[in-house]
């Protein structure tokens, strides 16, 4: 009988300034640490070498959801201050946010932002702790959003991003994510010329990313963590690309553990992949046995995280956590703004 996995088997130790805080000045010139998943044999390149890695008759799969400026500084009836950072779309101008101070924002709240242009009322609580808000405004909320929203960067950025897009995806298009699929920012348009050019093809899928899949794990046994449900798109044209892709014998390379978990969410068990939308809460750790996905790209992730369980399912713990210590002694920056990797 296999032992339980916990979550203190996914911590690895992490200089702090090894933290990234500012985005490099070239999006692709960040390093690029290859880890041959099946050996756990490791080799240091650039991320502008990645065609080179790729083969012709792969598929590339990135996820095109665009960051809105989901962080909103308001106040309250009293004149205090509040902080509210939208997670999820409900429709109806309705939004599961996060609320500081939670305490002063119960149910009935009034909140406004902007002198007033645009105002919010808290509808409820959840157990979590999130709160629900009804947003009334005059116009387009999203443009409202551009001008008095800032990017919801992670707690451990300090510095302020001079730059939005430069957390945003070059192929980032369609609007909703509360943080950025950061495996993407490596990118750059000609780079992807490049792929395109050696025979890669380029799919897209979208999944609006909240802030639960950056939720920390507290529980110790890792199967009893509660994954937040997130949206996602797959096209058909991406699911004829995947399933083509498969069935002439490439890979099948996922950008990114969103986009790996949107494939993963929408494949059958013989690894075809449905095109379709909807809610997915798949929480991917060592054990899972994937369907569709061969290959990742992918950031490096926070100690005892759930990406950190995602990448290991697929290369292997040991395999994973030797990678992380040679990343670590080799200097390499970690997290949002941080080098990569490509599991292959």
């Amino acid at each position: 009988m296999e032992r339980q996995l916990k979550k203190s088997d996914f911590y690895y130790d992490l200089p702090p300034e090894l933290i990234a805080q500012t985005p490099l000045a070239q999006r692709d010139a960040s390093r690029l640490l290859c880890l041959d998943k099946e050996t756990g044999e490791w080799d240091h390149r650039h991320f502008y070498e990645l065609p080179e890695l790729l083969r012709p008759g792969d598929c590339l799969v990135m996820n095109d959801s665009r960051v809105i400026p989901a962080r909103l500084f308001g106040t309250r009836p009293t004149g205090g201050s509040v902080e509210v950072v939208l997670l999820r779309d409900l429709g109806e101008g309705n939004w599961e946010c996060l609320t500081r101070p939670g305490r002063k924002t119960p149910p009935g709240t009034e909140l406004s932002f902007g002198e007033g242009r645009l105002t919010a009322r808290v509808v409820r609580a959840g157990e979590d702790g999130n709160k629900v808000l009804h947003f009334c405004y005059q116009g387009i909320f999203l443009e409202l959003l551009e001008e008095l929203g800032q990017m919801p960067l992670p707690p451990y950025i300090k510095e302020q991003l001079r730059d939005r897009e430069r957390y945003q995806t070059v192929y980032s298009r369609d609007p909703g994510s509360a943080a950025a699929p950061t495996a993407g920012l490596h990118f750059t348009k000609e780079l992807l010329d490049r792929i395109a050019r050696r025979g890669v093809e380029l799919a897209y899928v979208t999944l609006h990313v909240g802030l639960g899949t950056f939720r920390p794990v507290k529980e110790e046994n890792i199967e009893d963590h509660p994954m937040h449900a997130e949206f996602c798109i797959v096209p058909d044209r991406t699911a004829e690309l995947v399933n083509r892709t498969r069935a002439d014998g490439g890979r099948v390379v996922s950008v990114g553990t969103t986009s790996c978990r949107t494939l993963e969410s929408f494949s059958r068990e013989d690894g075809t992949l449905e095109a379709r939308s909807g809610w997915t809460d798949i929480f991917i750790y060592p054990g899972y046995r994937f369907k569709t996905v061969d290959a990742l790209v992918t950031n490096f992730h926070l100690p005892e995280s759930t990406l950190i369980m995602l990448v290991s399912a697929l290369a292997g713990r040991e395999h994973v956590l030797a990678a992380y210590r040679e990343a670590v002694e080799k200097r390499y920056r970690f997290f949002s703004f941080g080098d990569a990797m490509f599991i292959h």
